[in-house]
């Protein structure tokens, strides 16, 4: 209870504008969010610029959050809309809900032995995926955010956020298959 309410006197603080607390819960939180703007991103720099924004944003808009909530979880939505915005800017989504309608490739990959892998490589390779398949994996593996959560952030159907879900593990699993036969 008392690193509640030490969030909460630090959230009180930053309400004030005092410069300190606000560094302090930066300090707090910053290499996580920096973690999910990164893996909706897949670049370093975008990933920074995402995560300075969303601190403005949530500074500016530190008197609508509601003290009952979870601050990390509220911060995380910030992060992740900022990101999904930088995304549509950069023409990286445009075409999400046209894959879904597309064809799959005819890939059925078999299972694979996920404990052998080690979890830098899985990371490595869901950044080579496509934005649109990248970004739910992310969001509801990684996230925790679920389907309809997901089509709600991407402003897409339920069922595009399933189909890229679907497609998108199997084209990683394909991907993981490929590169643990060449490495």
């Amino acid at each position: 209870m008392k690193v509640l309410d030490s969030e909460q006197a630090l959230l009180q603080r930053c309400r004030a504008g005092e410069p300190q607390a606000q560094f302090q819960l930066y300090t707090q939180h910053a290499k996580a969010m920096l973690n999910v703007a990164y893996r909706i991103v897949n670049h370093r720099e975008d990933a920074q610029d995402i995560l300075q924004e969303s601190f403005v944003k949530a500074f500016a808009k530190l008197d609508r959050f509601n003290a009952t909530s979870d601050f990390v979880f509220w911060l995380k939505r910030i992060v992740v809309n900022t990101a999904i915005t930088h995304l549509k800017k950069k023409g990286g989504l445009k075409n999400l809900h046209q894959a879904y309608v597309q064809q799959t490739d005819g890939t059925s990959p078999s299972d694979i032995a996920y404990e052998a892998l080690r979890i830098e490589q899985v990371q490595k390779t869901l950044m080579e995926l496509p934005d649109g398949y990248r970004t739910v994996l992310s969001l509801y593996l990684l996230e925790g955010y679920d389907h309809r959560e997901i089509a709600e952030i991407l402003k897409i159907s339920v069922s595009t956020s399933l189909s890229q879900y679907k497609r998108g593990k199997d084209k990683l699993i394909h991907l993981l298959k490929r590169n643990t036969q060449h490495g």
